[in-house]
């Protein structure tokens, strides 16, 4: 079938209303157009379908089953149109119907997962969201929009990203708020004789050892754990220390009233950033949501 065999939109939206209201007149009247035309044009609706479709009785136009079996795909294409039409022109997250997927650390799902999520049930209460691992398959799950946004330290993403700065990270040790040896100030030297928690995967954790390599740092490491699950627990019962983030590290002190204390020596800081796929740069959902990320985290600590 070429395009000279394909009814008009006109025709659609004709058959889409008569199966509705049932009346040529009415048709007419929500169409804006006269009587005659609409009669017309339902006359090119039955040639091209070889279907009456619509029979005059006393109740209105009443469809034949070839009309009840047209109705549905009539209407998905109608759908479909809208949507192609209306593709990135709006978003409203009042009324949007659709699950955002972001791509964070677990440190993330502490400390910034819950500042999002309560913002999202607020504005928009349609919208899913879904917290996915970052890992080797980010840069795919972005590119193939199986994931909108990646938020964290992730230096390795390659080509065809945009990304945007929302703050920067120091280091901070964490200590139980009664230590036996350390109390208002940690020095380098308590560094270096306490036991030590490590998290083997934590965010920018290269950047701690490169800074303990070049201090000669050896840490009698006591326990390491894959995340920070259970971190905070384990400091504010134990005489250990954790160094890590500032972010992860005030959040887990404020919810386990634990001690922050000063790193007691020099390590790279690193940016925290939002990013997402060139594809998608455009896309009002994907705006929206960035948007909101920038103005709950965007320079702030």
């Amino acid at each position: 079938m070429d395009s000279d065999d394909l009814p008009d939109l006109k025709l659609l939206q004709l058959f889409d209303l008569l199966y509705d209201v049932r009346s040529v007149t009415r048709v007419a009247e929500q169409l804006g157009q006269s009587q005659p035309t609409v009669s017309i044009w339902l006359g090119r609706l039955r040639e091209h379908l070889r279907d009456p479709l619509f029979i005059r009785t006393p109740g209105g136009m009443t469809p034949t089953p070839q009309a009840d079996a047209l109705i549905g795909p009539c209407r998905e294409i109608l759908e479909s149109l809208r949507r192609f039409t209306a593709w990135e022109i709006a978003f409203d997250p009042g009324t949007a119907k659709r699950r955002f997927r972001i791509c964070m650390t677990d440190a993330s799902h502490v400390t910034l997962l819950p500042r999002i999520l309560a913002h999202v049930r607020a504005h928009a209460p349609g919208i899913r969201l879904e917290a996915a691992r970052i890992d080797g398959n980010t840069e795919r799950s972005l590119e193939s929009g199986e994931a909108d946004l990646a938020i964290g330290y992730v230096p390795w993403l390659g080509g065809g990203m945009y990304q945007q700065h929302l703050y920067t990270q120091d280091w901070v040790c964490l200590t139980n708020a009664s230590h036996p040896r350390i109390r208002a100030r940690l020095s380098l030297k308590q560094y270096r004789a306490e036991g030590h928690v490590v998290i083997a995967a934590g965010t920018g954790a290269q950047l701690l050892d490169q800074a303990l390599m070049r201090e000669s740092i050896e840490r009698d490491v006591v326990l390491e754990l894959p995340g920070f699950l259970g971190l905070g627990s384990i400091i504010k019962t134990t005489d250990l220390i954790a160094t890590l983030p500032r972010n992860i590290g005030e959040t887990l002190a404020q919810m386990n009233s634990i001690a922050v204390h000063s790193c007691p020596f020099s390590v790279d800081g690193f940016a925290v950033r939002q990013h997402w796929h060139a594809k998608y740069h455009h896309e009002a959902g994907n705006r929206w949501l960035r948007g909101v990320v920038a103005e709950l985290f965007r320079d702030s600590r």
